[in-house]
């Protein structure tokens, strides 16, 4: 079952933040702060959607839609999507059906998805009809 967030999925929403940011591999620690300011702001603004799938959540998908800055119109953009390795398959795909349903609703013209280095989606993108847009490179600075 995909829906939308409620406030008492908050702290299985940040285990499943703390999870990503594991997969992910990043380099920085995980911020418990930042992830309960994420939750916070992407269950409250008007211009965001926090999905999960289940009722206890197994996964989330936080995205906010955007006017392009180059006037292409709005435009969704994925902020984190993670589906705990129990929990994947044709839930994760329900979810990315229903992200595109809430950007449709938003008047979206574009949406986005992102894909990270250490664990590559772009199959699946591509055979839902997304195109690569950019690729981006990080560069910690010291």
């Amino acid at each position: 079952m995909i829906r939308h967030a409620t406030a008492s999925d908050k702290m299985a929403c940040l285990r499943l933040l703390r999870e990503s940011h594991e997969a992910a591999g990043f380099t920085f620690p995980f911020s418990a702060a930042h992830a309960s300011a994420l939750f916070d702001y992407h269950h409250a603004s008007p211009q965001t959607c926090l999905m999960v799938i289940g009722e206890k959540p197994v996964g989330l998908l936080m995205a906010g839609w955007f006017e392009h800055p180059f006037g292409a119109g709005r435009y969704a953009k994925e902020t984190v999507w993670y589906v705990a390795p129990h929990a994947r398959g044709r839930g994760a795909i329900k979810m990315l059906d229903a992200y595109e349903a809430w950007a449709r609703e938003q008047n979206c013209s574009t949406v986005g998805m992102a894909a990270l280095s250490t664990n590559d989606v772009s199959a699946l993108y591509l055979r839902r009809g997304y195109q690569p847009a950019e690729t981006h490179y990080l560069k910690a600075l010291s």
